[in-house]
């Protein structure tokens, strides 16, 4: 598998994920030694607007609890409330506040600036903003990035203009994939990054706990049942079939579909506790090691048909 970069994600801190939890899993990913972190302004995106930046709040007390200057955090920014609405804010001025704001809060441990739900379809408003964004990276020296774009073939011919290499966050599970969408940019060279590979936090049991992920993000599990029949069904011959650690759950399905993708450059892991970020790293390692190519080729199939 080649090389791609893992982010851990804090869309539930503040939400499914308190205080404390989150800062477990902060120790926990810095003693595995990753160091990538995404966040945004609007997380936890839990509809409450009493919850609006508290996922930053939490990831900004842990940096200065802890002194940390060697992390390498994207924050998402756009966004003007948490309750799931288009509304946004994109124009050149507020990139530069909320880049030099994020640069204040987080020092060196920022990495990345990157537009967050842009639902325009105006050339030029989006010209002006991405050469807003694409200036004040490159003096902050930050890298770019985009997430939530509703219209990728309008900020193609800009991108190509720019010529600058942008980081690209999109979903990506067995039940949806934005990549086809990006098609108008990956003859570029972009990164891109995929989030929501667990599709929610669907289980291969059907067993949700009621404070689950997929029950508070109103996740409907029966929709998905066609697919994760016939995983449940192809299940014992995938884990017969070589000499590798077995596949037991669905959180592993999800990040063997974006990892082996050859489009793929990293992922979001969008852990709610520890323990399920030591699993995961757990396979992440097992993907490094052993051809899993079969089942990422079986799950394609079983997709298009």
């Amino acid at each position: 598998m080649r090389s791609k970069e893992l982010l851990l994600g804090t869309a539930q801190w503040a939400w499914t994920v308190d205080k404390n939890t989150a800062f477990h899993l902060l120790d926990t990913w810095l003693e595995a030694g990753y160091r990538a972190i995404d966040c945004a302004t609007n997380y936890p995106i839990d509809k409450d607007p009493a919850h609006f930046r508290a996922a930053e709040s939490i990831l900004a007390d842990y940096l200065k609890a802890h002194n940390l200057r060697d992390l390498r955090i994207t924050m998402k920014i756009g966004a003007l409330d948490n309750l799931r609405s288009s509304e946004s804010n994109l124009s050149p001025s507020f990139i530069r506040m909320m880049s030099g704001e994020y640069r204040r809060l987080f020092g060196n441990n920022l990495h990345c600036i990157m537009l967050h739900w842009d639902n325009r379809n105006d050339p030029n408003a989006i010209a002006d903003t991405l050469y807003a964004l694409v200036e004040t990276c490159r003096e902050e020296k930050l890298q770019p990035g985009l997430s939530g774009i509703r219209y990728p073939e309008i900020y193609a011919p800009i991108l190509e203009k720019l010529n600058v290499s942008f980081d690209i966050q999109l979903k990506h599970n067995i039940l949806h994939s934005d990549l086809p969408r990006y098609a108008a940019l990956q003859h570029q060279q972009h990164r891109y990054f995929a989030y929501g590979t667990n599709a929610g936090g669907l289980k291969l049991d059907s067993a949700y706990a009621a404070n689950s992920t997929l029950k508070a993000r109103g996740g409907d599990p029966a929709s998905a049942e066609k697919i994760l029949a016939q995983i449940r069904h192809t299940l014992p011959q995938w884990n017969t079939a070589a000499v590798r650690p077995p596949i037991v759950a669905f959180y592993q399905i999800g990040l063997l579909f974006a990892a082996i993708h050859p489009r793929i450059d990293g992922i979001v892991l969008g852990c709610s506790s520890p323990a399920q970020l030591r699993q995961t790293l757990d396979f992440w390692r097992d993907l490094e090691t052993f051809d899993y190519a079969d089942v990422f080729e079986a799950l394609h199939e079983m997709i298009q048909n």
